[in-house]
């Protein structure tokens, strides 16, 4: 017996008997299981290596189908890697930076073949540290998300939820990227928080001359495209107004919009009225 421990070893040796065997795949797994228990790793992104959140969230996959392996169940564990998409391509990009290159100077087709390369790289990087866990994930089921039958699969699903109804494409404001040249998600973006100055208009109340509300805007140039005004439910000064259903005038415009109550508002700040303006 070795002095001490040797987990590099004795580990690896461990995990690769589990693999032969077949023991991840439930349709190698002895006995009759008819119960299905399965659990779909959130594909990690290519951009680099593991850190240690995805060790945690793993572990904690691991421990339950491990369990319900145990407990005769046919448990499917299904792991993959995600292609990332923008922040992929941003990663190879700041490569390109350091070598004195842009996208430009490599073209289409020798950037997609970078981001492929880096995508190699880093998806084996990823499953020898999954594996390293000791997870025991069907490896034959492996998938990455750029795979024909998952994009497949994805485009059925998406035309699925138009069907019915539930996704759908319209005007919306998006978060643009000068330098990328495309859009962004809210998760992509880096916040800067910055002090503004509070400007506050009156919106004239339709069928009372004289009458108006103020409201407190940091925007006052989006009043163009305002659909209403909203007041917490709770406010007092306008509780009546949000009884009597009344409508406001957007000065400019001349747009009529109604006075609406949402608990979001906060009675607090500005004038406790806000515009509404959803397409700015």
């Amino acid at each position: 017996m070795e002095k001490r421990y040797s987990f590099q070893t004795t580990e690896a040796n461990i995990y690769q008997q589990w693999e032969e065997a077949g023991l991840f795949n439930p349709d190698h797994l002895p006995g009759e299981r008819t119960e299905a228990y399965t659990i779909v790793l959130p594909p990690p992104n290519i951009t680099g290596a593991l850190h240690i959140g995805h060790a945690l969230n793993a572990s904690v996959q691991d421990v339950l189908i491990r369990q319900q392996r145990m407990a005769g169940k046919r448990a499917l564990w299904i792991p993959g890697v995600d292609h990332a998409g923008i922040a992929a391509q941003n990663v190879v990009e700041k490569q390109l930076k350091k070598e004195g290159l842009n996208r430009f100077d490599l073209g289409k087709e020798k950037l997609l073949r970078r981001i492929w390369d880096w995508k190699e790289k880093n998806e084996k990087t990823i499953i020898n540290q999954l594996k390293k866990l000791g997870l025991s994930c069907d490896w034959s089921r492996f998938r990455f998300t750029m795979d024909p039958d998952y994009l497949k699969a994805v485009q059925e699903a998406f035309r699925h939820y138009q069907e019915k109804g539930w996704i759908y494409q319209a005007e919306r404001p998006v978060n643009w990227c000068p330098r990328c040249q495309t859009t962004l998600s809210d998760l992509e973006l880096e916040h800067k928080e910055e002090k503004k100055k509070l400007w506050f208009i009156k919106y004239p109340l339709q069928g009372k001359p004289g009458k108006f509300i103020t409201i407190a805007t940091t925007r006052p140039e989006t009043m163009l495209g305002d659909l209403a005004v909203a007041v917490n439910p709770q406010d007092k000064k306008y509780q009546t107004l949000v009884q009597e259903q009344a409508m406001l005038i957007v000065p400019l415009v001349n747009r009529p919009v109604p006075l609406i109550s949402d608990s979001a508002v906060e009675p607090e700040f500005g004038t406790g009225a806000v515009k509404v303006t959803p397409a700015h």
